[in-house]
């Protein structure tokens, strides 16, 4: 179950330019696996983790999520940076 906070979803839409549909086809089309956030700032528990993926209009979306209790909280998504691109295809393929 994917859940959104209507914070979250507002940084998404207004910010981001970003819609749970297209966080939903990232994760439908994502072709490796979960990194996790070491950066201390962003340290959770349970982990922040990531992924890169495609939407089906080919925009490569960084997904940051929180995954407890059966459910995803998603934590932010957009587009990813070449960086981003790169650590994830090292990384996460």
């Amino acid at each position: 179950m994917l859940e959104i906070s209507d914070k979250v979803r507002e940084k998404l839409r207004n910010k981001h330019n970003v819609s749970e549909s297209m966080i939903r086809e990232a994760f439908a089309n994502r072709q490796g696996g979960f990194l996790e956030d070491q950066r201390e700032k962003h340290g959770t528990i349970p982990p922040t983790q990531w992924f890169v993926s495609e939407t089906d209009n080919g925009v490569k979306l960084k997904v940051c999520f929180i995954h407890s209790n059966g459910a995803i909280y998603i934590k932010t998504a957009y587009e990813a940076n070449s960086l981003e691109q790169r650590i994830y295809e090292k990384y996460g393929s």
